[in-house]
């Protein structure tokens, strides 16, 4: 299986693409890419990386999120694989609104699990589209800013950039 791949220089970071030329189906940070590369390899079994410009015009509308446009990533099209669990679980992340925020159990509770809010926090550990697939935007059930795999600076970073006012969360600087 051969699949696309650019990377995108940012004030966060290098962000890595990978589409398999229909949707993108990884998203990460340069230097997790070994991580990203285990996520596909599990995906797809025997796969290669090959370097792409703007692989399906997804380049282009990660850097206008990132310069303000924020509904860029709205309808860009994702087929982030996993289980149904995981799939329900990262399609319900894609419809928090930009510029709010939820916690793992107001998550589980949108899916009718009430009382999954751990599976939740795990299926959203595992997903590979960050940005897209805004898992940043769930926050832990006091208000913490908790669990990125980006690291907390960048979800810090991409929740101001959304427009929440971190100064209302419980806990935002101190996490």
């Amino acid at each position: 299986m051969n699949l696309l791949i650019d990377t995108i220089q940012s004030e966060i970071g290098d962000i890595v693409v990978v589409c398999d030329g229909e949707s993108l189906c990884a998203l990460d940070y340069g230097e997790y890419e070994s991580r990203m590369t285990a996520f596909l390899a599990a995906r797809y079994g025997e796969f290669r990386l090959e370097e792409a410009d703007d692989p399906l015009g997804i380049s282009s509308r990660i850097r206008a999120y990132l310069a303000g446009g924020l509904e860029a990533l709205d309808d860009l099209p994702v087929d982030a694989g996993g289980t149904g669990f995981q799939r329900r679980v990262w399609s319900a992340l894609r419809k928090i609104p930009m510029g709010t925020t939820v916690s793992y159990g107001g998550l589980a509770e949108r899916l009718g699990k009430p009382t999954a809010s751990r599976a939740v926090g795990m299926a959203n550990s595992l997903n590979p589209v960050a940005i897209v697939v805004p898992c940043h935007r769930v926050i832990g059930a006091d208000g913490r800013l908790t669990g990125y795999a980006g690291g907390l600076e960048r979800k810090r970073w991409l929740l101001e950039h959304e427009g929440v006012d971190l100064s209302e969360l419980a806990g935002s600087r101190a996490a």
